[in-house]
């Protein structure tokens, strides 16, 4: 059983697995790929997918080769700069880091120099440089300071176009302003995806995990319990059997009723829809302590509790009750449930050693002598078990101390909860 808990083991790789049912598609056993090595392919798809654009400054070039355009060596040069930039800006702009680096941002304003200075001198085709800046600005800008730029390229565009080419400036108005905006919408909306992706991703691994850990716990209050009791009957029946056969096959017949009412549990734990019984924990806790030879006395007083608040003050009862047994050395044990209106409060109390440092050898630390309260165990001293059983009480509003009696004999158990259901969770929450 313990290797299907193992976080390394074959049965986790199965969990993992298992978890798509709690955790969609997500959540099935693929590999996943590291965030950097992802967002470096999507770094370079989407650089990939703005270079044709650069097809836009053909005319340019074909000018120089034509041998329309004066001194062409300073159009050659100012081609390159400008080819060299924007290949620069565009696959900066799908790394976040590399986007608001203080080097894209001038060489975006380099960009907007070399366009500037060649459509001043060239005109025509060369304006065609200004779609291609403001594309650029939409793929590494973002929020209010994008508007801002972008109107005022297409009005610094639509300025120099007049200059040269009178009512075609509307052209080159239209087309940078609309570049820069579509851009950055595009862009905008891929990395939400992106983004909406991963948490997705994160979500289906959190399920999975949690849907582990809650399985976990159940295993571990299960067996721990179950486990104890059919070693106290195997025992009183060992001790029974040379004088009393009778008495022993009673005790034989109990532990195969624990043994079966374990597997329904179990197979109701694996599903999910397992709820302990504060009554039914109260009457197994009883006959579990007579069996070890501890007295039970057990009192119940005020109002009925609500399903789920029952539910986690009997996961409480069975884990203590398993602690008094295993650990305690104890002759007697009190359980007490006082319920008001808006909280109940159950104290579990025995007369045994009070602590880890008398519990017998290999017993482990589960009934040491800590204190739990809201989630938090104060030492090292707490056992998993009472430290899930905090977790379970915090996510509820709840409370779970524990440690040596007051009078110095014993050990003591206190869980409080608000008995509104609003706010105790449900089995799959909080667990």
């Amino acid at each position: 059983m313990n290797e299907g808990l193992a976080p390394g083991g074959k049965r986790s790789a199965g969990w993992a697995r298992a978890g798509k049912g709690c955790a969609g598609k997500a959540g099935q056993d693929t590999p996943v790929r590291g965030r950097g090595g992802e967002r470096g392919r999507v770094g370079v798809n989407g650089g990939l997918t703005l270079l044709p654009w650069l097809l836009m400054g053909m005319g340019a070039f074909s000018n120089i080769l034509q041998g329309k355009t004066p001194n062409p060596a300073v159009g050659i040069v100012g081609l390159l700069i400008f080819n060299s930039l924007y290949i620069s800006v565009v696959f900066r702009a799908f790394h976040r880091q590399a986007r608001e680096a203080a080097s894209t941002r001038w060489s975006l304003v380099a960009m907007g120099l070399v366009t500037c200075g060649l459509a001043l001198a060239y005109g025509g085709s060369w304006l065609t440089f200004f779609p291609l800046l403001g594309l650029a600005t939409g793929a590494v800008l973002r929020g209010r300071v994008l508007g801002v730029t972008v109107l005022g390229l297409s009005a610094l565009g639509g300025a120099i176009a007049a200059y040269h080419d009178g009512w075609g400036a509307a052209g080159v108005v239209y087309g940078t302003f609309l570049s820069g905006m579509v851009t950055a919408a595009i862009l905008a909306l891929s990395e939400t995806v992106r983004e909406l992706r991963d948490t997705r991703q994160e979500l289906a691994r959190a399920a999975v995990e949690q849907e582990r850990l809650r399985f976990s716990r159940d295993l571990h209050d299960l067996l721990g319990h179950t486990l104890s009791v059919i070693v106290v009957k195997s025992e009183a029946a060992r001790r029974l059997a040379p004088r009393d056969m009778d008495a022993a096959l009673a005790q034989v017949a109990d532990i195969e009723s624990v043994g079966r009412q374990a597997l329904v549990e179990i197979r109701e734990a694996v599903t999910g829809y397992r709820e302990a019984s504060l009554a039914g924990e109260l009457d197994r806790a009883r006959g579990a302590l007579t069996a070890a030879g501890i007295g039970p006395v057990v009192r119940q007083s005020g109002t009925p509790l609500p399903p789920q608040a029952a539910a986690l003050l009997g996961w409480v009862v069975r884990e203590s009750v398993t602690n008094v047994i295993r650990h305690s050395g104890a002759t007697g044990c009190e359980i007490e449930v006082r319920g008001s209106a808006e909280r109940v409060r159950l104290v579990i109390t025995d007369d045994g050693h009070g602590g880890v440092g008398s519990a017998p050898p290999g017993s482990g630390p589960t009934g040491g002598g800590s204190t739990v309260a809201g989630g938090s165990a104060a030492g090292s001293l707490a056992g998993s078990g009472l430290t899930g059983l905090a977790e379970r009480l915090a996510a509820a509003g709840g409370t779970l101390v524990s440690g040596p009696a007051p009078d110095g004999r014993g050990f003591r158990v206190t869980a409080e909860l608000p008995v509104d259901e609003d706010t105790v969770p449900t089995e799959g929450e909080g667990r």
